[in-house]
């Protein structure tokens, strides 16, 4: 693919899985002037069919295969089980296609490296959908701590929380050879990610970390969103997780990542930090109703609280993810190599130490 073919023409993309992350990348796509998709693929045979007319798509596969075969496909959406993103993304790479993946970036650290390799060996964009740090919310704390309101932050903690959420007992996500792990993998790397990225990407030292699995191995944790189903596939992986980071310079950072527990039943993503200079906490709870999220800022003036609350943006999300990847893409040579997956290998890796540390319950140092 040549720099004019990628930055002045029409840009074609294809969408590997249709269930809800793949129409969330479909939506987006679709709004984005100068974008054709003109592919999708997916098992489900009716739905392909809706979003085939739905999009206007002429080409529909069952097979991924067959889509990154098609001529002229400049990139792709990877929206499918963490088991397939590896082999989907790399052999799309190495056909010189672009590549916008789904979180996690694979199910660990060996295989989001081969990804890596794929995209800077062939020089195409790997990009990874982390669409909470694109909420207005978290735009609005990231532009707090980069002015310097907070000082120095040196204690944080951040957490996805919910009652009843297991996302289908004996699916997919329950079976650790397909997902990679639980809601630490699932939903704990997006927590993992906003953290990190408040804080402006310190480097993690070490991590010590728990998990436990004592609600799902017993067919609880399902709601009318998250059914607790029976198939092939046993709940072998965690349900709620918690880990330590130790990070340069001496700050430290708490995670916390539950799809089931007995607690309140409004889903809570929480961040709180304190800093030399001040403080600030956002609470979302129930995560479909803005109305119940806040977002403050604690300081003083020598005298006394000046507390206050941020002007909060609109949320980004999939929009923005998709919106950045096209950007990225038609950036040309010079932007293709700041985006190899390097950042969501990175928090792969993390991910792998912790489940490590849960494992033989002791810290490790990365």
């Amino acid at each position: 693919m040549s720099i004019e073919h990628a930055t002045s023409t029409t840009l074609k993309v294809g969408v590997v899985g249709i269930g809800w992350a793949g129409q969330q990348h479909l939506e987006a796509y679709s709004k984005i002037d100068g974008v054709e998709i003109v592919a999708a693929a997916g098992m489900e045979e009716e739905l392909l069919a809706a979003m085939k007319e739905q999009y206007s798509i002429p080409h529909a596969f069952a097979r991924w295969e067959d889509m990154i075969e098609l001529a002229g496909l400049d990139a792709i959406s990877v929206a499918v089980p963490t088991f397939l993103h590896a082999p989907i993304a790399i052999a799309a790479l190495e056909k010189g296609i672009h590549v916008l993946s789904e979180k996690p970036i694979a199910r660990n650290g060996v295989e989001g490296q081969a990804m890596v390799d794929a995209a800077r060996k062939s020089g195409r964009v790997l990009d990874v959908a982390f669409n909470h740090r694109r909420r207005g919310d978290i735009q609005a704390l990231k532009s707090v701590i980069d002015q310097g309101e907070l000082g120095r932050p040196y204690y944080a903690k951040a957490a996805w929380l919910r009652r009843q959420g297991i996302p289908t007992l004996g699916s997919w996500f329950t079976n650790p050879e397909l997902a990679g792990g639980g809601p630490l993998a699932d939903i704990g790397v997006h927590v993992l990610d906003y953290a990190l990225h408040l804080l402006g990407e310190p480097k993690v030292l070490a991590v010590s970390a728990s998990t436990h699995a004592e609600l799902g191995p017993r067919g609880l944790g399902g709601n009318a969103n998250y059914k607790a189903t029976t198939n092939s596939n046993k709940f072998e992986v965690e349900d709620f997780s918690s880990a330590f980071l130790r990070l340069e310079g001496g700050a430290t950072l708490v995670i916390e990542a539950g799809w089931a527990s007995y607690r309140h039943p409004d889903d809570e993503i929480n961040f709180l930090v304190y800093g030399t200079d001040g403080g600030a906490e956002l609470k979302v709870a129930g995560y479909a109703e803005p109305e119940k999220n806040q977002l403050h800022v604690f300081k003083d003036n020598g005298v006394e609280n000046a507390d206050y609350v941020p002007k909060v943006g609109r949320d980004g999300m999939h929009q923005q993810v998709v919106e950045d990847f096209v950007a990225a893409v038609r950036g040309g040579e010079a932007e293709w190599g700041r985006h190899d997956g390097s950042l969501a290998l990175n928090r792969a890796l993390i991910i792998d130490a912790c489940y490590q540390s849960a494992l033989e319950g002791r810290e490790v140092r990365l």
